[in-house]
């Protein structure tokens, strides 16, 4: 995967949320939900004014609007609580950069400054190929010099911690594990979600689990449709559509237990109970597209760059379970 592509991922991501909706199942960082009747974000924000504590460290405004606008102009209006949500998942990826960051400082030797002048010469002969420059890419990027220098960086650093942890056999491996992903097979599903409190009692969390079983009883036998089960019943926002959450592939879209269990199912098939961050599962499939058979031998690049990606989201999943991280987006 070129320079390019990589340091332009955060915002193919950012621009997917936005266009698979808030289903819950998304995989990003958990944010703390907002509080009803919140205040909406003020027209100017002092560019020093932190947005987010992690660990104590702070992540400033100037850091967050950049990131939204990299997105470009939107087809269509959009409300003060839609661009509040999008700002909360800007956010999260900021804290999930900032993560990583602690912890490449913490375990991960410094780069190699060769090998970080050889990549930014690698994005600047790419943008060359192109008639642009790369005071054309930070102005695309919405970035300075100084955090483009900071990301190739972190993905020099992150290459040379990887190497000394990839083995062939452990690409293999991931590769036939995950082959509907590098096969580019896509599901469609819909959802029935319950939340799960977080001082919840086994006993209320069984009491949840109960009801997603009876209800699925309920849809087998035909007494009740899978989408008015999940108008009635759903605590997810994609309630209203009868739970559908769009397509997705079978890795980095949505959590990894929902993804598993949706491509486990035939089409019109109904999960048991499935648990994630965000709560308690039904899943029904709707529509499956075969993708195009892929071979391991041609794109072992590709697979180990993804299984490098897979490794930080491991990696943040933990951090984020250690991490105090206090939300100040107003």
């Amino acid at each position: 995967m070129s320079i390019v592509r990589r340091l332009r991922k955060r915002v193919l991501t950012l621009a997917l949320v936005g266009m698979l909706g808030t289903s819950g199942v998304i995989a990003r960082a958990q944010m703390p939900p907002a509080s009803a009747g919140a205040p909406t974000a003020p027209a100017t924000i002092p560019a020093n004014k932190p947005v987010a504590l992690v660990n104590g460290e702070a992540i400033p405004y100037s850091e967050l609007e950049p990131l939204l606008k990299q997105i470009g102009p939107l087809p269509v209006a959009i409300s003060t609580e839609q661009r509040r949500e999008m700002q909360r998942e800007a956010l999260a990826m900021l804290i999930d950069d900032l993560l990583l960051q602690q912890y490449v400082q913490k375990y991960v030797p410094k780069a190699d400054q060769a090998e970080v002048q050889r990549k930014l010469a690698e994005l600047e002969a790419s943008q060359k190929e192109k008639g642009k420059t790369l005071a054309d890419f930070y102005k695309e990027t919405n970035q300075t010099p100084e955090q483009l220098l900071r990301t190739v960086n972190r993905l020099v650093q992150w290459a040379m911690y990887a190497k000394t942890r990839v083995t062939e056999a452990d690409l293999q491996k991931y590769y036939n594990d995950y082959k509907p992903f590098f096969d580019r097979v896509v599901v469609r599903a819909s959802h029935i979600a319950l939340r799960v409190p977080t001082n919840a009692t086994p006993a209320q969390k069984q009491a949840l689990v109960k009801k997603l079983k009876d209800l699925r009883a309920e849809i087998v036998a035909g007494k009740i449709e899978f989408a008015e089960a999940a108008k009635k019943h759903s605590q997810c926002p994609t309630a209203p559509s009868g739970g559908d959450v769009g397509s997705f592939p079978r890795k980095f879209v949505v959590e990894e237990p929902f993804a598993r269990a949706a491509f486990a199912l035939q089409v019109n098939e109904i999960s048991d109970v499935v648990e994630t961050d965000y709560g308690l599962h039904l899943i029904r499939v709707t529509e499956r597209k075969a993708g195009e058979p892929s071979n391991y031998e041609k794109i072992k690049d590709d697979v180990k760059e993804f299984y490098i990606e897979d490794m930080q989201q491991n990696i943040l999943r933990e951090q984020r379970k250690a991490a105090k991280i206090e939300i100040l987006l107003p």
